[in-house]
Parts: structure tokens; sequence; C-alpha cells
């Protein structure tokens, strides 16, 4: 990376590019599921240059928001405790009545929480500033990251991620990757990083909570922003990002039954479990566009991660027969 910005090693990399099989086609997974256990997911590689960050900067405390199962929070908590900072979460839903999943690692590690109903988190990022100002003020210091770790300094992960996947295949014959699009940090990382390679596969990010234009908007600011962070002069090509739209109907925090039947038989061919609000959705557009059109061939698929989500769903995963 050009950037004098530091990071923090959190994640197992490089992450296997495995080669699966689902219905008698083969076709490369990038498995970003496996950066860690605990840590584990596309939201590591963010918080290796974000915690860095703070650190640098003598956070005490780390800020961050989510939903009530968000993988990026259950990251930040655990990473946070590792580095021997204390965590605050702003999450939108209601306080369980039980930990499974996500929130379990929340209540384990001793993170703070405050829950926000749908409204008041739509101005989280607000809440979380005046929230810190009420800590500097009692003379603590606050190092704030936004939903996703999607930030210009976060998505640097993700142009180190197409540094590791150069060197595992060729990507001047890749034509496309394909993953789940929340907050765009992921999504983002990437065309920055294949703007500054100069590769030219498309990058087809599923859009499972913001709106199409909404999520194109955020993804393109901040593969801007990252290049500006890094000096790096060379224009985006605003065509190289493909928004899928319409896999997330059921809202993000649900998924349908049809959805989770693909996802059951292709656990069942793989061994491979997606998640029910990022990668089992993102996975349902791949096989539309690419299994079963019998096109998969140079596009692969990124498992984000998200296994720890599938268990406040498991009812739902194990009605599927």
């Amino acid at each position: 990376m050009m950037s004098s910005i530091s990071r923090i090693k959190l994640t197992n990399i490089p992450t296997p590019l495995q080669q699966v099989t689902f219905e008698n086609q083969k076709f490369f997974i990038k498995r970003d599921d496996l950066t860690g256990i605990e840590l584990s997911g596309n939201k590591v590689r963010k918080l290796e240059y974000l915690l860095s960050q703070a650190k640098k900067e003598k956070a005490e405390y780390i800020f961050t928001c989510g939903g009530e199962q968000s993988n990026h929070a259950r990251a930040t908590v655990i990473a946070a405790s590792q580095l021997g900072l204390k965590t605050k979460l702003f999450l939108w839903g209601k306080a369980a009545k039980s930990f499974s999943g996500n929130s379990f690692f929340y209540k384990y590690f001793n993170a703070e929480i405050k829950f926000l109903d749908r409204k008041e988190y739509e101005n989280v990022n607000e809440i979380m500033t005046a929230e810190r100002n009420k800590y500097v003020k009692e003379g603590k210091n606050v190092f704030v990251i936004p939903e996703g770790g999607s930030t210009s300094i976060g998505i640097m992960g993700y142009m180190d991620f197409v540094d590791e996947l150069q060197k595992q295949i060729d990507l001047s014959r890749i034509k496309g990757i394909v993953l789940a699009a929340g907050s765009g940090g992921t999504a983002a990382g990437i065309i920055a990083g294949f703007t500054h390679k100069k590769i030219k596969a498309k990058v087809y990010a599923v859009n499972v909570l913001y709106s199409k234009e909404e999520i194109r908007k955020k993804i393109l600011m901040l593969a801007e922003a990252c290049l500006l962070e890094n000096n790096i002069m060379t224009k985006i090509n605003p065509e190289q990002l493909v928004v899928v739209d319409g896999y997330s109907k059921e809202g993000y925090k649900n998924i349908t039954r049809k959805k989770l039947s693909l996802i059951k038989k292709f656990a069942l061919e793989t061994g491979i479990i997606l998640d029910p609000a990022y990668t089992g959705k993102a996975f349902n557009a791949y096989y539309d566009l690419f299994i079963s059109q019998h096109k998969c061939g140079g596009n692969i698929f990124l498992h984000t991660g998200g296994i720890w989500g599938v268990m406040s769903k498991s009812k739902e995963y194990l009605s599927i027969k």
C-alpha cells in the first residue's frame, strides 16, 4: 500500500481462493469468511487500518454502529478488546432476551450498547458524535468508526485485498467479482484497487441495505476518497461498478424461504454456509446472473463472512429440509 497510514495484524491472510463445484459448474470463491474465527469476515481487513489509527490517536474507547446482529460490531468489539480498548455500540434494534450469534459476543466482551429505533438510526453518526463530545468533556479519548468501517482509511484493507487476489489468479482473465454491499466499503476498496492496478473486471455489488442509487453513490465516493488518501490520481470508471438490485426486498434483517433453499442446497454440495443478511442474498444474485446462465467462468464470488449471524436465524435455517 502506498499510504503512510499503518495497519495492525488482525487477519489470517491470505484467505483461500477456492474452486467449488455446484450444480455441475465450477467457479471460484474467495473465502474472506476465513479471516479468523471470532474475527471472521470482511470487516476485519478494514479494522486493521482503523484500529491502528485509533491507537495512534491514543483512543480509550471505540464507538461504532450497525444492526443488532452486526458482523462489524462483533469484530470491532473483539479486536478492540485485544488492543485494550473499550467499545460502545449504537445498534439499530432492541435488546435481546437471549444472546445468540453476534449479540453473544457483544455481551461476552462487555461492550456498552445503546439501542436505537429505525428512525433514530438514520441519524446514528450525529448521535455518536454527540455522545463522543460528552465523553471528551469527561476526559475520555474516543475514536468513532462509521457503519461497516467504511471510511477512506478503512477500505484500504480492500485495496490490499486486490494485491492479494492478484497473487492467486491472473486478474486480466477475470470478468467480475460478486459481493454483498451493506455500507459499501468492501466494494469501494476493490474498485479503488482495480483502478490503481488498471484491472478491467467489473464489481457486482448486491445491495442489501440501501437503495440502488444510494449505495452506488456511497461506493463511488468512498473509492475516490481512498485513491486521494493514497495520492493516486487515476480516475475511477463508474461503469466498472454494477449494482445488482432486488435481492433484499424482504429487508436487511430478513431472508425468504426461497433464498434459504438455495443456501441449503449450496451448503449440502460444498460444505459452505452463507449468512442471511449478506452472502446468502449475494449468492442468490450470483446464481441468477451466472450459475443459471452457465456463465460462471471468470466470475468470482466473494464470501464476506457472517457465520455468527446464521445462529440468530437457526429456526429459519433448520426449517429447510
